[in-house]
C-alpha cells in the first residue's frame, strides 16, 4: 500500500495530488527554462520533480545549487535509491541516467542515448512506465531530438505531455522535435509552463 503522509503546514498529501511525477527534459538553454518554470511553483506542489539537463561529464554539476536558488522547493541531485517526496526537485548527475522505479530513484551508468548521458527519453520512459497516466512529461529548449521518443511514451501511458513554444526556447530544436510527434498536448510559451504545471498537478 502506497504511502500517505498526512498534511501537514505546506505539505500537501499524495492523495491529494493529480499526478504523481513530473519530469523535465532541457539542453543548450535549459538553466534559464528550467529557472522560470520552477519560479513559477508554489511552495505546496505536490508532486515529485525530476530534470534531466544535459550537462558536460567530468565535471561537478552546480545545477540543483543553482536552481535552489529561484525556487521554493527543495532541489536536490539525486542519489541511487533515494524515495521520491512531493514538492522536491532530483536533478540528474553528470554522466548518469537519472530513472525512476516505483517511488524511488534510479541511477544508470549505462550507454549513451542521442550521444548522452543523462538521457531525457529514458527518464521520459521510465516515469511513463511506473506512473502511467500519473505522470507529465515536458520538452524545454535544447538542440538535437532527445525527449521526442520519450513523449510518445508518456503519451501512449496515458499521461500529459507538455512542450515549450519554440519561439519562446533559446534552442528550438528540441520542443519543435517532440511537437513533429503528434504527441503534445499542451505547446505553452516559457513563461506558462509552471503555471499550467500548478494547475494539472493540484487542482
Amino acid at each position: 500500500m502506497a504511502r500517505q503522509p498526512k498534511k501537514s503546514g505546506d505539505t500537501l498529501s499524495y492523495s491529494l495530488r493529480n499526478f504523481d511525477v513530473v519530469a523535465l527534459g532541457t539542453s543548450a538553454g535549459g538553466l534559464n527554462a528550467l529557472t522560470q518554470v520552477l519560479s513559477a511553483l508554489p511552495v505546496n506542489f505536490p508532486s515529485s520533480i525530476v530534470v534531466v539537463q544535459h550537462l558536460a561529464p567530468g565535471h561537478k554539476s552546480w545545477i540543483a545549487k543553482l536552481l535552489g536558488r529561484s525556487t521554493r522547493l527543495r532541489v536536490k541531485q539525486a542519489e541511487h535509491g533515494e524515495i521520491l517526496l512531493p514538492g522536491v526537485v532530483y536533478t540528474a548527475p553528470p554522466d548518469e541516467h537519472l530513472l525512476v522505479g516505483p517511488g524511488k530513484i534510479q541511477l544508470a551508468h549505462s550507454q549513451l542515448v542521442h550521444f548522452s548521458r543523462p538521457s531525457i527519453d529514458l527518464l521520459f520512459e521510465s516515469v511513463a512506465g511506473t506512473y502511467g497516466s500519473r505522470s507529465i512529461g515536458v520538452v524545454l529548449s535544447g538542440s538535437g531530438k532527445d525527449g521526442a521518443a520519450g513523449v510518445r511514451t508518456v503519451k501512449e501511458a496515458g499521461g500529459i505531455t507538455i512542450a515549450q513554444t519554440p519561439e519562446t526556447a533559446e534552442f528550438r530544436h528540441m520542443p519543435e522535435a517532440a511537437i513533429e510527434t503528434g504527441c503534445i498536448d499542451f505547446i505553452l510559451p516559457l513563461t506558462e509552463i509552471g503555471e499550467k504545471l500548478a494547475g494539472l498537478c493540484s487542482g
